[in-house]
């Protein structure tokens, strides 16, 4: 067996086992969620996350490469996460510099976005 056949499998094997990880992470939620009989925006925002690795994971093995726009989203979805989770509580700077790097991060988005249109 080949160092790349090792590789691949290799790879292969801890990606299944993200994707197991992440449904069992995402039944964990939704059975405390049930349990407290409570929905908040923070907590579709983590299933939203649990949602984007899922179709990352998925991207993967349609095409073999992960688009880098799924993980600018789930980057993007974890960062307002933290902003909600923050806060009226938390200090005000931590907050600019959370909502800079969203801005940030979705400036990069439309930038790559130009770019895959003028080729």
């Amino acid at each position: 067996m080949s160092i790349k056949r090792i590789i691949d499998v290799t790879e292969k094997c801890f990606l299944v086992t993200i994707a197991l990880f992440t449904v069992a992470a995402m039944v964990q939620e939704v059975m405390a969620l049930i349990a407290e009989r409570r929905v908040a925006l923070k907590d579709l925002l983590l299933m939203f996350i649990y949602a984007e690795v899922l179709g990352m994971l998925g991207a993967f093995y349609s095409s073999h490469r992960i688009p880098i726009t799924i993980p600018l989203i789930i980057a993007m979805t974890a960062l307002s996460r933290l902003i909600i989770l923050q806060g009226k509580d938390g200090d005000p700077s931590i907050l600019l510099y959370e909502s800079g790097a969203i801005l940030m991060i979705a400036a990069a988005c439309w930038v790559i976005s130009q770019l895959r249109d003028d080729t």
